[in-house]
């Protein structure tokens, strides 16, 4: 049932994945707009490639905590009823207040609705519904990643990881927390279209995870777009 009080929440959600740490962290301290650069998303990946470790560590926990406290805002939804039932109607307000947040970091009302893949804001949501399942993305993601170089292919992998673990590993029997594990596998493959096509030839850039990258504010060239 809907509340005042549950649709106060889930637009709190929203507003709360719509704050743009890359865009606001970019012109801040660099008089950088990230999503005029690299591949121009306004995430954590653009922010590296972009900026750098030193502003893109931040977007990534500041993006991760996105998801992870609006999810958590569930808490303030008062929930009546008990046992089984209390917990998966409380796992499904979890759930949309998660997904509103993810669509608030998409489509972010605070940047012109211009905003990124919304992979660490996803990360954030399931380590607050399942953080074992989290836990495994993380080992999928870093492994992927330490061997192939490819972000793109590292978050594609650790998406689909978690349907694999709350299905089969870390098995939960709340039937819209497997469906969310399917919708995560479609918004990451549309999210990622372009980055799929150019893996598949053979064009998408790796990235150097021990090269120091000098950020592009400083650079004497133009922007490469």
């Amino acid at each position: 049932m809907i509340t005042i009080t549950s649709l106060t929440v889930l637009i709190a959600a929203y507003l709360c994945g719509s704050i743009p740490t890359a865009v606001w962290i970019g012109l801040a301290f660099y008089g950088v707009d990230v999503r005029e650069y690299g591949s121009g998303n306004a995430g954590a990946t653009n922010t590296f490639r972009v900026l750098g470790k030193k502003a893109g560590i931040p977007v990534m926990l500041l993006d991760i905590f996105k998801g992870w406290a609006a999810t958590n805002m569930a808490y303030f939804i008062g929930v009546t009823t008990t046992g089984p039932t209390h917990s998966i109607a409380y796992t499904n307000y979890e759930l949309a207040l998660g997904i509103a947040a993810v669509m608030g970091h998409l489509f972010p009302i605070f940047a012109g609705f211009r905003g990124g893949k919304g992979i660490a804001t996803l990360f954030g949501m399931v380590l607050a519904i399942n953080i074992h399942a989290a836990l495994l993305c993380i080992a999928v993601f870093i492994i992927v990643l330490l061997v192939t170089k490819y972000v793109s292919l590292s978050s594609i992998t650790a998406g689909f990881t978690y349907l694999i673990g709350v299905t089969f590993v870390f098995p939960v029997y709340i039937k819209s927390v497997i469906v969310y594990g399917m919708c995560i596998c479609v918004l990451i493959l549309v999210t990622h279209q372009k980055n799929i096509e150019r893996l598949m030839k053979g064009k998408e850039s790796r990235i150097n995870l021990f090269k120091k990258k000098v950020p592009i504010a400083f650079k004497d060239e133009g922007p490469t777009l």
